[in-house]
This record gives structure tokens, sequence and C-alpha cells, in this order.
């Protein structure tokens, strides 16, 4: 029975010793080297006796962390990635929610480890743990006890608010959902990953993980690439990159510097994309680029591992159309309900009304680290069954099924404003601007206090002139009442639209 995804590693060790497992800018190592270095941390951290309590990992998105990760799950323990550039308070409010037994980092970031000014935790320095001598037999006793709900990691995210919110998955959760990724996108020994995510995005878990369970190459991508395009094309050339998921935001710098038009990709077969959007502008400048690629939307929160539903693109999109959500991923139950928790189906030939989205199954977190307040909120019964207790997850994301039952995403539930007495998706009016010519990128935000709707947007069109397409598109208590043209558009740390630096400078 496979209970731990460690023991996933182990066997892909013994298929592919001598292959290169992961690699970033500084060093590539093999999956036996890989395994020997994971042991050896795992070793170290099991040696203070402790189990089934949280390690923070703060160093660099490098071979480094991935070693510690697995190292931590070794010692029976489970792992949060912090990272090393996050604001003071949000790593101290990410501490205190944890109260960890231990903090990993390196020589690297022992001098912004200490300047946050952690008090009574133990900091385990990466180049002592790795020197470590392996203890086969306390890493076997751990393994014996453990089980497939055991936390495997805590992604801290956060809601509306801002405060950080611990979402814990298990080893169960991760093996259901890494499975369905490697038989859905056929990835095997032979895929090589170009991974852009950061490691405490929850996205990171799909090629770092199918990597882990397949004998699979991931890449780590020097950050600085996305800012150089041609540069960007010229390392995945190298590595014979021909495999990546990223957020569009990123699909889109590519896009719209000009590369696709000179640069050629020479080994790239699978372009995966989440986590905001995909304008079809863009999309449809990849698809032209790489016509016999294979184009996934897939969609999910940090609370369903990854992604929950998938749509492989096979047929042609208007600029001003959405890309489907599609489908549930194998194993994985999705149920559209109205405000009245009321399920909404699929009707042949016609739009359904928009409702709600939620999950159910395998991939489902466990809830929110000390906090059941939050967990009751969003991990609820399931209100279409009163014969029995099943938990499922309220994504707040607006969705409706299209003539084709189709599940099409709106926008999220805080998204929906009341204007002008009328309720708006702010992801609708998104939509259509993106399908006017020269709009790059775009972000619709409402100032509650003017009671306006704000669109930032990135393109060559003139105010002027943008107010007067969108006004042929959009109803008028959709028309936005102000418009703001920026040179670029902000990104967050995991490279999606920044919209709160964007709601500070309305």
């Amino acid at each position: 029975m496979i209970k731990n995804i460690l023991q996933l590693l182990e066997n892909t060790v013994e298929l592919f010793p001598n292959k290169v497992a992961f690699g970033d800018d500084k060093r590539e190592i093999t999956y036996v080297e890989f395994l020997k270095n994971s042991k050896k941390i795992g070793s170290c951290v099991a040696s203070k006796k402790v189990t089934q309590k949280p390690i923070i990992i703060f160093i660099d998105k490098t071979v480094n962390c991935l070693e510690a990760m697995m190292g931590v799950i070794y010692s029976g323990n489970f792992y949060t990635i912090l990272d090393t550039k996050t604001p003071v308070e949000r790593a101290k409010s990410i501490i205190d929610t944890l109260d960890p037994i231990m903090i990993i980092t390196d020589e690297k970031n022992e001098k912004k480890m200490s300047a946050l000014n952690i008090q009574n935790i133990e900091v385990l320095m990466y180049e002592d743990a790795v020197d470590y001598k392996i203890d086969e037999e306390t890493l076997k006793d751990i393994r014996d006890k453990q089980i497939d709900t055991d936390i495997l990691y805590v992604l801290f995210t956060s809601g509306s608010t801002g405060i950080p919110k611990g979402t814990v998955l298990t080893h169960k959760a991760v093996i259901s959902y890494t499975t369905w990724v490697k038989d859905t996108f056929d990835i095997n020994e032979n895929t090589i990953w170009g991974s852009q995510t950061p490691f405490y995005f929850s996205m990171s878990i799909t090629d770092v993980f199918s990597t882990i369970i397949t004998g699979a190459t991931l890449y780590i991508i020097p950050k600085m690439y996305f800012s150089f395009p041609v540069k960007l094309i010229e390392y995945m050339n190298e590595k014979k990159i021909n495999s990546i998921y990223w957020v569009p935001s990123a699909l889109c710098i590519v896009a719209n510097l000009g590369t696709l038009k000179t640069a050629e990709f020479e080994s790239l077969q699978k372009i995966l994309f989440a986590g905001e959007v995909m304008p079809v502008k863009q999309l449809n400048e990849w698809i032209q680029k790489l016509p016999n690629a294979q184009f996934a939307n897939l969609y999910g929160p940090t609370e369903t591992t990854d992604i929950c539903s998938y749509y492989v693109i096979d047929r042609k999109f208007e600029n001003d159309e959405s890309i489907p959500m599609g489908k549930h991923c194998n194993n994985c139950g999705l149920i559209i309900v109205d405000e009245n928790g009321n399920e909404i189906l699929p009707t042949k030939d016609k739009e359904s009304k928009i409702g709600e989205l939620l999950v159910r199954g395998s991939f489902l977190a466990s809830g929110y680290y000390k906090n059941p307040e939050k967990t009751k909120e969003a991990f609820v019964q399931n209100p279409i069954n009163n014969s029995y207790p099943e938990i499922v997850y309220r994504t707040g994301d607006l969705v409706k099924y299209n003539k084709r039952g189709e599940l099409i995403y709106i926008s999220r539930k805080d998204y929906q404003i009341k204007h002008m007495g009328y309720r708006i998706e702010l992801g609708e009016i998104e939509r259509n601007i993106y399908g006017i010519d020269k709009i790059v990128l775009c972000a619709c935000i409402y100032d509650e206090k003017e009671q306006k709707i704000v669109l930032f947007y990135q393109g060559e069109l003139e105010i002027e002139e943008l107010a007067e397409e969108a006004n042929k598109r959009l109803l008028p208590y959709m028309r936005p009442n102000k418009y703001i043209k920026v040179s670029h558009m902000p990104y967050n740390a995991n490279g999606k639209i920044d919209r709160k630096k964007l709601k500070g400078e309305m």
C-alpha cells in the first residue's frame, strides 16, 4: 500500500538512480544523490526525537530547498516553505501560527533569518544537516508508524483580509492528485519540466511531485530570465525543457514582448497554465507558435492540493471568449449550488445559472492549521447530501455551465459587486475588455468608498479610445467609471497580477 510520498520517491530511485532529478542555476543532482541528501537531513532532524510537528524551511527556490523538504518528510514531520523575501510581519504571523519546532535555513539566508529576531526556536543549517550520517533504523521506525492522512505540508495563503491561512495537505491528497496529473498529461521519465512558480505556491506541487513519482527531470528557471524572454527561451532550449506549468502572467510576458515572433522552442510540447484567467489573445499567439503542442487550462485553489478541474484546448477561441475550466479531475467531484444551496445542473444547448463551486474528494485539504473558525466556514457539509457526513470545500468562485456542459469561470465571490443596484462580476468586465484590439492586460477593481468601477489596463489604446470601445461591449451599469493606463502591470510574488497593489493606487 502506498501511504507516503517517500515510497514513490524510493521506487523512482530504484528505476532511475543516475538520472538528473532536479537542477538550478548552481547545480544538478541525480535521483540517488537527492535521496541520500534527503535521508541525511531527515536523520539529522529525526535525532531530535519529535514527529508530526511543523518545521519551517527558509531557503531560496533551489535544489537545497527541495532536499530540505524531503528531509523533513523523512523525519516524520511536515514542512512549510517561508519565502526568503517575505515581509517581516507576514513571516512572524506564519511563525506564530505554526509554532514550529525548528527552522531550516542555509548560509546564504542566515542573516535574513537572524533579522526576523525569532526567539526560542532551534535553527538548523542546511550545510550541517546534509553532512549528517544516515540513520536507516530510525528512518524505518518512523516510516512504519506513518499513515496516509499524516500532514505532508502546510501552505500559507492569504484570504481577503490579508491574514495568512495555513492550508493542511496530507500524503493521501498529494498522492491522489499527482497520480491524476501523471495519468492525464502523460508525465513520465522523458518529461523535462521548466519550473516557474515558487515552492510556497500550490502550483509547484504539480511539477515537483509529478517529477518525484515518475522519474522526470525538473529545472528551476532563474527568475531573472522572465524579464529577458530571449534568454529564457535559450535556457529552455539548452535544458531541452518540453513541459511547463506557469501562471498566465508569465506566458503573457513572453507573448507581449514579441518574443514568440522571433525565437524558436526546440523541445516544448506541453503548456499547462493556472492561477488566474488566461487572456485568449496571448493564448492564441502561443498556439500559433506551437500548433502541435498540448495546451491545457487548469483550475483549482490551494485547498484542493492544486487543481480540481481542467480543460485541454481542443478548439479555436475568439479574443473575447472565455477558456473553459472544463470538467472535474478524476476522483474529484464538483458541484455548483445557488444561494440557497440547491444544485445547478448543466442543461443541453443552454447556459446554466451562475452559482458557487464546491469541491469534494481525495484532493481536499484537511482544513486550516490552528484556525477552526475559518475551517468551519470553508469546509462544510455537502448541502445536497443530508444522509451522512460528507465534507466539501466552498471555493468562493462563481461559475456556470456553458452550452457544451463545460464549466466556465465567472469571478470570485469577493469580485462580485453591487453597483447602481445591479450585481456585477468584475471578471465579466475584464473578459470583454480583453476582446478589444491592442489591449495587453487588464484588471478591474471596485472602489467601495467612491462606488466606482476602476479599470487598470496595459496597451496601446488611449483612455478615450478604450472607453468608446468598452461602451460598445458593456451594458451601461457595467462600464468602468474610471480608466487608468499603466506601462506595466504589477505582479505579486506568485507571478499573478497584484490586485492589492493596484487597489492602493486608485
